[in-house]
């Protein structure tokens, strides 16, 4: 069992590393490696990786991720979020292999209160999320065996995220307002590269669970709830903040503009992933306190 893994130094990429050892032999790439292409924005070169390595499995955990920045780098974004996403998945299906790929709650307004389910009618807000959605479109076109995973709001130890951008700003300014009125689930790199390596196990037997899933944590919160919690439990862990916890101000998204508009509800429904791989998947804010203790140990 051979496995391609692109972008192996992200969030998610860093973590699956790990989690997808057991189930064959690992090649990991990033956009920096040398002898084979893991650069997305060279089309023909991850195809001709592809080709080379002739993987069982190929799993694409490296995105275009600058969500404001996106709005400016439209065709980066098309070509590493959309076009390279169909690439593999032609190649995929070339070798009768399986293509596991991520995408995001963006790809909905997040305009009502309901968790998304994946057959509800997506209307990206801003070019991330249309790229994103698109990648979705051409991987399920090119009829290869397919693993699509939705998420949201993922963080980890390893990598930039906003358990550290919180902790780098409580130490830097006097006071932080945050918003309060975005919801979602904060979820680990960590969870998704294991519920990755355990639905490719079921996979591998059956076929017939090709397709689209959302997974997240379970429960919802804001990012200023969110943010709560990782000033107060650094604080019972020894981590002083410049701030005083008061000084933490809420604030609806109308009093912070971003360059892309953001989705107000980003809550996706994961009962379909849940009862195909028989699943439970964890409440949020344990895995966020376990990983900022991770954070603050390697900073202490």
């Amino acid at each position: 069992m051979k496995i391609l893994l692109f972008g192996k130094n992200g969030q998610v990429g860093w973590e699956l590393q790990r989690s997808l050892q057991p189930l064959g032999k690992l090649i990991a790439l990033d956009r920096y490696s040398s002898e084979l292409c893991g650069d997305l924005t060279n089309l023909s070169g991850i195809a001709d990786t592809v080709q080379k390595v002739a993987p069982d499995i190929i799993v694409n955990a490296a995105a275009y991720t600058h969500v404001d920045k996106a709005e400016e780098e439209q065709d980066l974004a098309y070509i590493i979020n959309t076009k390279a996403p169909g690439i593999l998945a032609n190649e995929a299906k070339k070798l009768n292999a399986w293509y596991v790929h991520y995408s995001t709650d963006y790809v909905f307004d997040g305009n009502d209160n309901n968790p998304k389910k994946e057959n509800d009618p997506t209307a990206p807000l801003n070019v991330y999320g249309q790229t994103k959605r698109g990648g979705e479109e051409l991987i399920a076109a090119s009829g290869c065996q397919h693993l699509i995973f939705r998420t949201s709001w993922v963080y980890g130890a390893y990598g930039n995220n906003f358990i550290r951008t919180m902790l780098r700003l409580g130490n830097k300014r006097d006071s932080l307002k945050v918003v309060n009125d975005q919801i979602g689930a904060p979820t680990g790199a960590e969870l998704l590269a294991d519920v990755t390596a355990l639905t490719l196990r079921t996979a591998l037997q059956r076929p017939d669970v090709s397709g689209l899933y959302h997974l997240t944590a379970n429960g919802h919160t804001s990012w200023y709830a969110y943010t709560r919690l990782i000033f107060e439990q650094s604080q019972k862990r020894g981590f002083e903040f410049k701030m005083h916890p008061d000084k933490l101000i809420s604030i609806p998204s109308s009093e912070f503009p971003t360059q892309a508009k953001r989705p107000l509800n980003s809550c996706l429904n994961t009962q379909k992933l849940q009862d195909t791989f028989n699943l439970h998947l964890p409440t949020w804010e344990m895995p966020v306190i376990r990983t900022l203790t991770e954070i603050l140990t390697t900073k202490s």
